[in-house]
This record gives C-alpha cells, structure tokens and sequence, in this order.
C-alpha cells in the first residue's frame, strides 16, 4: 500500500467557528417538554451544547483517533478518508467496515484492535484481520460529495470494492457491517461474492429495502390490526415512533432539512442526539452508552466534515436509484453471512434471543442470504460494534472460523 498517511486535524478556525454558534444559540422558548415526549428534552441539549462549546476537548479527541492510521483518497471521483489497523498475526485478512446513519468511523473503535490483534485481547493470533474502516462517501470526513449526489448504498459497494482490490491490491477481503452499512456489505455479498471470504452484518434487511413509492412508511400503508395483544400493539407503535421520524425526513426532503442542520450545531446535535438516545439500548439514559465527551467526539466529525446533508441525502438517494439484482440466483447474497440481532430492536412479538433467531429463520428475508451463523443477544442496542463490542467481535470471529 504506497499511501501516505494523512492524521485527521480540524483547522483552529472551524473550532472557533463551532465554538461561536454554539454560544449564540437562539433557544426554542417551548415549554413542557421535560419528559422528552416532543423531542429532545432542553435541559439535556442545553448541557451538552454549553460543553461543547467550552468543555469539551476536540484534540484530546483527535489525538485518540490518530493513534490509527488514517488515509484520504479519490476512488473514481469519490473522496474516501479512512482509518487502518494493521493485523498482527501470521495471516491476517484484509476487512473493511461500513457504519450506519448516524455513525461515524469511530463508532467501530471499540473493535478494532481486539479484530487487528486479537493475541493481545486474549483470542488466536490466527484471527487477525488487517481493519479498513471508512467513513461512507458524504459521511464524516469522506466529503464533499460534489462530484456524485446520487451516492447510495450500492453505489457505496462499487467504491468500497475499487478501494480494497484496485486501491489497496486486495485479491479477497471480509466484510462487515451494520445500519446502511449492513447493506453496502450486502451489496458486496451480492456483487462480488467470489471476491469475499464472507460478510457480517448487523441486521439482515432485504436489499429492495428502500425500494417503493413509499419507502419511508414502515407499515406499508397498514393500520395497526385491530385485537393484537397489548404488549405486541404497545412494541409497533414503539418501533414506529423510534424509526419513522427519520425515514420519512431523510426520504422525502433531506435538502430541506440539510439548510437547518448545516447552519446549527446545536440543532444537528438534537437530531442526531436523538436518535443516538431511541436506538441505543440505554434505558432513556443515552450517557450510559455514550458517556458525554464520546457524543461530542461523534458530533464533531459529522460538523466539521460539513457531513450533515450528504449523509442524509443517501437515504433520499437509496430510493430514487432502486436496487437492482446484477444475477437472479438464490441466495440473492451469495457470499457467507454472519448476523447479529440485539434485543433492543425485537420485532413486535418477540421476547428472547432464541425467538429472535427462529423469527428470522422462518422469515422471508432468510432465503436472501447464505447464512452460517446466526446468532441474537438478549441486550444490546442498534450501534452494536459499540454497545456490545466483544459479543460483536465473538460473532464475526465464529462466522470466519464457519
């Protein structure tokens, strides 16, 4: 790989600047909303944004991220940052790692020693794998996107598979994934297959996912049924107010949304706070999982790589250009799969990791993939490489050994 490393620093001046808007923030002078019923609550964003603005330590942050190799590249038109963990092992495998919406590239950082050198965390040095983990095309420092604002997931496959043969001269590589990022992975199990020892992924979404007329409406157009069991009726509506907000949002006007969220910090970070709070399995106690500074470090990548609106454009993207198969055998992802599922996100129905798992089985969107090792964890929540990082690393390891 003759790349030269390009550590990640943020210009004194987009510091300052984000340090001044966040001081003139114009407050909401809306009342009532302790409980976090409307949104986020505004004591909670008030905290945070007041240490952001004169608590928190960017570089300490940065100097963390820079202990990884970090490389930028053009990949047919496309900037891609990412960062590398050399494996140390007699044989390690080259893998690339795809987060989600709102993810960073740092959201994989609790992994990626343990899956670069797994002798040092107690594991066989024959496990190594040599980390690539990207931030996706319009996210984090992967920007700007001027050059392709049709970038989707698939379209995120066909840079990801230039970048590990063409880039960085990889003749086969593993793949993971989670959030959209599980679908890029996908992808590359569809696509290019025969150039995969396999992929994990973190959920096991159809590829036609975001393909409709009405993508955005997780129920299809279906009222609730009527007679369902109290606690099956209370988890669907609690799925949809956790999910629907932003699908609906980022589908049907993300540019809209992008003049607001690119011009205040302290308003991305309430809709991006949100989310990091009703996805997380935390118990309405976002901090337990992402404790205050690792937020801010999060926030600050999306802010000060101008990511905000590239990245919720894909979802707008992912339905205006459907997916499309490129071979009409079965299984549609043909390369070796691995899946997690987390408890946090149980469809209505069911209770337990062991139901998860036969749901899924018995499922629809099973016969899409050659699966080899499912597998479903009482807790944990939807930033699972995150939330549960070891269980994570556990899961992908069993799926290569499969």
């Amino acid at each position: 790989m003759n790349l030269v490393q390009q550590p990640i620093h943020v210009p004194d001046e987009v510091l300052d600047d984000l340090r001044a808007r966040l001081r003139q923030t114009r407050w909401s002078r809306q009342t009532g909303n302790d409980d976090g019923f409307y949104g986020v609550a505004p004591a909670q964003l008030r905290a945070l944004v007041e240490h952001w603005a004169d608590g928190y330590d960017w570089r300490a942050a940065e100097r963390a991220i820079n202990a990884y190799e970090h490389y930028r590249v053009d990949v047919g038109g496309v900037p891609v940052h990412f960062m590398r963990r050399p494996g140390a092992g007699p044989a390690p495998k080259p893998l690339i790692l795809s987060h989600g919406w709102p993810w960073t590239f740092w959201h994989w950082s609790k992994v990626v020693d343990a899956l670069a050198d797994p002798a040092a965390h107690g594991g066989d040095p024959a496990d190594a794998f040599d980390v690539i983990v990207p931030s996706l095309p319009g996210f984090g420092f992967s920007t700007p996107l001027t050059g392709r604002p049709d970038m989707n997931f698939w379209k995120i496959a066909d840079v990801w598979h230039e970048l590990m043969t063409g880039v960085l001269g990889h003749e086969r590589y593993a793949a993971a994934g989670c959030d959209v990022g599980a679908l890029v992975t996908g992808q590359l199990g569809h696509k290019y297959a025969d150039s995969l020892y396999g992929i994990h992924i973190g959920s096991a979404l159809k590829l036609t996912f975001f393909n409709g007329d009405r993508a955005w409406d997780l129920s299809g157009g279906n009222p609730i049924p009527d007679g369902l069991p109290p606690q099956v009726h209370a988890r669907i509506v609690a799925l949809e107010r956790r999910f629907a907000v932003h699908l609906a949002a980022h589908l049907l006007d993300p540019d809209t949304l992008t003049y607001a969220l690119a011009d205040s910090p302290a308003g991305m970070l309430a809709w991006v706070l949100r989310r990091w709070s009703m996805w997380s399995d935390s118990g309405g106690d976002v901090e337990s999982v992402f404790p205050r500074d690792d937020l801010l470090t999060h926030a600050t990548i999306i802010w000060a790589g101008g990511s905000i609106g590239s990245s919720i454009r894909t979802y707008a993207n992912n339905n205006r250009y459907p997916w499309q198969p490129v071979h009409d055998r079965w299984p549609v992802v043909e390369a070796p799969t691995g899946i997690t599922f987390v408890g946090h996100e149980n469809p209505p129905g069911v209770t337990t990791a062991r139901e998860r798992v036969e749901q899924f089985l018995g499922s629809d969107r099973a016969p899409w993939y050659n699966h080899v090792n499912v597998t479903a964890h009482e807790r944990g929540g939807h930033f699972i490489p995150w939330e549960l990082p070891g269980e994570w690393v556990a899961d992908l390891r069993r799926t290569f050994h499969a």
